[in-house]
């Protein structure tokens, strides 16, 4: 192997044998079947991108001692998932400029431990951020169903009990994914994880539209300020509905690509869908994007935080 590859264990499958494979790739070669090629200079500058507004939003919790919350340091683990998928992608889209140039020779061994390590980093980031998106949605449906409770069910020490959990099950989980990637249990346990994560926040976010809608249906049945309690509650929904489409938008390929994996190796229209992985992989770094923009610019608190940061003024 000359180049690094963004998980290479994931990019094609491995229960295919040479043959099949060889044959599956004969008889697909048309046009949609190339994949679609997406320069360096794009991962890169998104991973930039991403780097930069997760640090603010990890550093603007730091500063400001009224975002030293449970739901604020969700959002400050979530930032921290989203940069090691911004900081492995950064590293290995430089490793590859560098060696496509001939500005950086590697031997092939050396290259096998950086894609284990990249490939690790990018696992425990995934886990990781789908832990924290679903302990997010669990967090807000506490505050909203359990208001007055709050504070006795979602104590600072159940929330860094939380926190240590997930980061060690994520490290623990990549781990284990990285040595035994080529069992299809490991990959089934993952689809399973990502599907347990998209219903538990369907079930939860589905249940917080419909409060939204029925208070709207209250307030307007009142006839009492319903322009401004209309478009509150309208915010709320369409809010909620952004989070779904968003995480489904984003995440929804890679999986599908997993699944097909394990299901059609070598069926000629899953052959054809693996040839877009990189695309899957721009997607979740997009989402490492936009969270920053759902779940913590959208604080006034916070964004009054991160201009005095961008401003420098301590």
């Amino acid at each position: 192997m000359s180049a690094l590859a963004p998980l290479r264990l994931l990019r094609e499958p491995w229960n295919a044998s040479d043959g099949n494979q060889s044959n599956v790739t004969a008889g697909t070669s048309s046009a949609w079947c190339q994949g679609l090629h997406v320069p360096n200079e794009l991962f890169l500058t998104l991973g930039l991108v991403s780097l930069v507004e997760n640090l603010l939003v990890v550093a603007a919790i730091l500063k400001n001692r009224n975002l030293h919350s449970p739901m604020y340091y969700f959002i400050c683990c979530l930032a921290i998932s989203d940069m090691l998928v911004s900081v492995s992608n950064l590293v290995e889209t430089l490793f590859m400029l560098l060696m496509e140039h001939g500005v950086l020779v590697i031997h092939a061994s050396i290259v096998r431990h950086m894609d284990n390590v990249i490939d690790m980093l990018i696992c425990s980031s995934v886990v990781s951020s789908l832990s924290f998106l679903g302990v997010i949605a669990v967090d807000r449906y506490i505050t909203i169903f359990y208001a007055l409770r709050y504070h006795s069910i979602m104590t600072l020490q159940r929330a860094v009990v939380t926190m240590a959990s997930i980061w060690l099950a994520s490290t623990v989980s990549s781990t284990i994914f990285i040595t035994y990637y080529r069992n299809n249990a490991i990959l089934l346990c993952l689809i399973g994880f990502f599907l347990f994560m998209l219903v538990l926040m369907l079930v939860l976010y589905i249940h917080m539209f419909t409060l939204a809608c029925h208070h709207l249906r209250s307030i307007s049945s009142q006839q009492k300020q319903p322009t401004v309690y209309r478009s509150s509650s309208l915010k709320g929904a369409v809010t909620l509905t952004i989070l779904l489409g968003v995480f489904f938008i984003c995440w929804g390929p890679f999986f599908f690509h997993l699944v097909l994996i394990v299901t059609c190796p070598t069926n000629p229209f899953c052959t054809c869908f693996f040839s877009y992985f990189n695309l899957f992989l721009i997607l979740i770094i997009c989402n490492s994007v936009v969270d920053p923009l759902i779940y913590a610019f959208r604080s006034q608190e916070l964004r009054r935080t991160l201009r005095e940061l961008v401003l420098c003024s301590w």
